[in-house]
């Protein structure tokens, strides 16, 4: 089994305002109990991601949720013949806005592996590269682990 990491569940921004808010409460958890709030909210916000678990062994995959960067919350799906994997290309912007109404834009380009259904359906991010070639590299490697056509 491996696992890929793919994004931040709140983003970049997200992450970075989680972590510190996180470090505030270890801060304040030194000398009030009241500190264990900002610290569980923080590590749930900076700490929880997106991935995708592969078993080419029993040719099933889970596409789930990292709560606090560590409880996976998803659920397995069986990969038949029928379904086959692509390349697609992933432009996603995130934006937050300041207290001046001025706004942070974080461009993040990169390259995704996507299982799909017999019925070229989306089902799932499996994979992400930061180059063309590597996605292709990993997508023939991929699609011959689990014996489905790459597209």
């Amino acid at each position: 089994m491996k696992t890929f990491r793919l994004d931040k569940s709140y983003g970049p921004t997200g992450s970075s305002a989680g972590i510190l808010l996180f470090l505030a409460g270890i801060f304040i958890l030194f000398s009030s109990v009241y500190g264990v709030i900002p610290l569980v909210l923080g590590a749930f916000v900076g700490l929880s991601s997106t991935c995708a678990t592969i078993d080419p062994g029993s040719r099933r995959i889970k596409f789930s949720n990292m709560l606090f960067g560590v409880i996976p919350i998803g659920k397995w799906i069986s990969v038949d013949d029928t379904m086959h994997v692509g390349i697609k290309e992933s432009a996603i912007t995130w934006s937050a806005f300041s207290r001046g109404n001025r706004q942070l834009d974080v461009p993040i380009n990169d390259y995704r592996i996507v299982l799909y259904d017999a019925g070229h359906t989306k089902m799932m991010d499996i994979q992400k590269e930061r180059t063309l070639d590597a996605a292709k590299t990993d997508l023939e490697t991929l699609a011959n682990q689990f014996g489905i056509s790459a597209v």
